[in-house]
């Protein structure tokens, strides 16, 4: 069984993966119905499914497909809670890190 390709990124990398699923950790900063907007290295719209909780200030990691729009519509999300010692400076090497050897990670098809 293939499991789908779920590239990590941050805002910025949006408008490369349109149409595309990915996964980005960031933190939630709003909630408005059924969308939602997280800081993921820049503010990022997400358009949630029911099955989609989140808490505003809370760290989650979001799977989802880039819209033409660049929204992000979820497909899953983990929410990892507030003060877990994340460093967003790591999350960023380390997605940066994947789309300069994305060879390895990826394919851009």
């Amino acid at each position: 069984m293939e499991h789908p390709q779920t590239p990590r990124i941050l805002a910025p990398h949006l408008n490369s993966f349109q149409h595309k699923l990915v996964r980005m950790v960031g933190k939630v900063v709003q909630l408005r119905g059924d969308t939602a907007v997280i800081d993921a290295g820049g503010n990022v719209n997400v358009v949630l499914n029911r099955d989609t909780h989140l808490a505003v200030n809370r760290f989650v990691e979001i799977i989802g497909k880039v819209e033409g729009n660049l929204h992000v519509k979820v497909q899953a999300a983990t929410d990892f809670g507030t003060d877990i010692g994340i460093d967003i400076n790591a999350i960023t090497a380390v997605v940066e890190a994947t789309h300069r050897h994305k060879e390895i990670f990826y394919d851009m098809d």
